[in-house]
């Protein structure tokens, strides 16, 4: 309008406090609708199954009224009371791999989760109302947040045929009872077959089916060797490095199987001011392997993912089990020169050829480091003290190449020229 007084300065100010041309929602979705959402609900889905069946079990007279019903076989019937309570568990140790990323976790979700929104289509009891609809809400969450589980399960070889000798065995087991089940009694159906090889493997051995010939009981002591044999080993391969896992992770370190996979790294020997960055440069380009005897320290670079073991750095055996040997070079930088020229010696017994590089503290040990094996030794000191003088001088540009200088002129190094 024309009488309207000009703006100032101060309506121009509250103007750009107060009025925005952005929406600013009112609730970010994004947070409630996440991976953690997408677990939680998973577990919840689970513990819900898991009382929906128990109340399936408390009913004498559980009648099928739902829509589904009559297109369930008859002979099915008898596993829905317990189909909750069994896929219970099973979205429990799913909803375990989704917290940690795993996709064959998503995978099995996503055919889970269906079958429990099934479920109260064939029962139709009202008190499976809210597992219907918390199952139903979630299989969108799973699929949407897909691409979030990316992790994959890293079997290793041994694990890998552990678990497909105990899935041959079996296999082998249902497959020969049934082909003999002319010679047991009990036994007529592939289910009847299956049934038996479990209670017989896990020598529960309930005696509604037993072998009648010679050769049915020569089948049958196969298959509880075989059977219990690999049970035992494919457990032990999955439970050993889950608490060897555990336990490592509590002290900081790294577990055996992880370190005999580690080739063509380094070894940071120590871990300190200096060591700091030295480590988050190379984990960004090759495999770090940083030895400390502080467990503290240890734990928390464990938090990090930089792999850590917590040990003596001048101790032959844990070089070894550092892999020094398999390593393409060493770094010592305890920030002690007595203990790096120690770490220096037992690298250079362990692996003579490998590449070793030592950070000394006071620039008086460079030759003794380069005496005792070190390929290379830097003194931290002399290029500070060289960056300053360029610095003050006003020579900012210059590279720090360039300040690296040859110390073999030095009496008091003593050096072979790889001194710097």
């Amino acid at each position: 309008m024309a009488n309207d007084p000009p703006e100032t300065s101060m309506d121009a100010a509250l103007q750009e406090l107060f009025h925005h041309d952005d929406r600013v929602p009112f609730v970010y979705w994004r947070e409630y609708t996440g991976t953690d959402t997408t677990v939680l609900l998973t577990a919840a889905v689970a513990v819900l199954a898991f009382v929906t069946g128990l109340s399936h079990f408390s009913q004498r007279d559980l009648a099928f009224d739902g829509p589904l019903a009559s297109h369930l076989p008859t002979e099915w019937a008898t596993l829905v009371p317990f189909g909750a309570v069994l896929l219970a568990f099973v979205l429990g140790g799913l909803a375990v791999g989704l917290r940690r990323r795993l996709r064959v976790a998503w995978y099995g979700t996503a055919l889970v989760l269906p079958l429990v929104v099934l479920l109260p289509l064939v029962t139709a009891e009202p008190t499976d109302v809210l597992l219907f609809v918390l199952s139903l809400g979630t299989f969108p969450l799973v699929v949407r947040n897909r691409t979030a589980f990316d992790q994959s399960l890293d079997l290793s070889p041994f694990q890998t045929a552990a678990i497909v000798a105990f899935v041959a065995g079996q296999v082998y087991g249902t497959v020969g009872a049934y082909s003999l089940r002319a010679n047991y009694t009990g036994i007529e159906t592939w289910t009847d077959a299956l049934y038996y090889i479990v209670v017989t493997g896990t020598t529960v051995g309930y005696g509604d089916a037993t072998p009648t010939s010679q050769g049915a009981k020569l089948f049958t002591l196969s298959a509880i060797i075989i059977g219990t044999g690999t049970f035992a080993v494919a457990s032990g391969s999955l439970i050993v490095p889950a608490i060897e896992s555990r336990v490592s992770a509590a002290f900081g370190t790294m577990t055996a199987s992880e370190l005999a996979l580690m080739e063509d790294h380094v070894v940071v020997l120590g871990y300190g001011d200096l060591t700091e960055p030295l480590v988050d440069e190379l984990v960004a380009t090759t495999d770090v392997v940083v030895v400390t005897p502080d467990a503290d320290t240890a734990s928390a670079l464990d938090e990090e993912d930089v792999n850590v073991l917590t040990a003596d750095p001048t101790d032959e055996e844990a070089l070894l089990d550092a892999r020094i040997d398999a390593a393409s070079g060493v770094v010592a930088a305890t920030s002690d020169d007595a203990q790096d020229t120690l770490a220096v010696l037992a690298g250079r017994e362990v692996n003579p050829d490998v590449r070793i590089v030592a950070a000394a503290t006071d620039h008086g040990h460079v030759g003794k480091l380069e005496r005792v094996g070190a390929d290379e030794v830097i003194s931290p000191s002399v290029i500070v003290g060289r960056r300053l003088g360029r610095s003050v001088l006003g020579d900012t540009d210059a590279s720090d190449d360039e300040t690296d200088t040859n110390t073999t002129n030095d009496p008091e190094n003593g050096g072979n020229g790889n001194a710097t």
